[in-house]
């Protein structure tokens, strides 16, 4: 159970990446006060956290009325997740989440501090679709309700880390800087494309 853990972790925390998403609250909440970027911080995760739950425990129901084999969405979640790595690997994907934020400030700007905790936090940030297909595939592996548990307790772990780093987005910045969150990219970004390519021959061999 507990190398089960371990694995679901790893690969939760990769996907939706807390170090990668703390800058960038940081960015869209600079003009908040504490406790409105606190706020915004807790309704972002738990928005969040709804969604992957529900793919977690309903995604296999909707496959199956979608005629979609599990096999096939192991292969295609792992080449999407491969994607995901090479955009942290080469830093695109940071560079599209900057400017997605910046888009968001530029069509709110205004007295009143814009709620981002839905939009663009909780979807597509946080829950979006490397997040899904990781959550569902972790789930597809999980074998009875004591390893499904497990692998929600995993999520859940992430998803208080997750807050964590959001609540002290801007400390974390100063501390880090730059260079460093770079290089901890695309560290992450480099494990990543190995737990993809694992998911892209675990279905293939299912499936062949």
């Amino acid at each position: 159970m507990i190398s089960l853990y371990l694995s679901a972790f790893v690969t939760l925390f990769l996907v939706i990446d807390p170090p990668g998403c703390a800058p960038i609250f940081a960015g869209l909440v600079s003009g908040a006060t504490p406790q409105q970027s606190r706020s915004m911080a807790i309704r972002a995760v738990l928005i969040a956290s709804t969604i992957l739950v529900a793919f977690a425990l309903f995604g296999k129901q909707l496959l199956a009325a979608m005629h979609i084999e599990l096999d096939a969405f192991r292969i295609a979640g792992g080449i999407m997740l491969f994607v995901i790595a090479l955009d942290m690997v080469f830093e695109k994907r940071t560079q599209r989440r900057e400017e997605r934020a910046e888009r968001v400030k530029e069509e709110h700007q205004g007295p009143e501090i814009e709620d981002v905790s839905v939009f663009p936090m909780a979807m597509p940030m946080l829950a979006g679709p490397g997040a899904i297909a990781s959550i569902m595939l972790l789930m597809a592996r999980a074998q009875g309700a004591e390893q499904t548990l497990v692998v929600l307790a995993a999520l859940a772990s992430v998803m208080v880390l997750m807050l964590i780093a959001l609540i002290a987005a801007g400390p974390l910045m100063r501390l880090m800087g730059a260079r460093t969150e770079a290089v901890i990219t695309r560290l992450l970004g480099v494990l990543l494309a190995a737990l993809a390519a694992q998911y892209v021959i675990d279905g293939i061999k299912a499936q062949f």
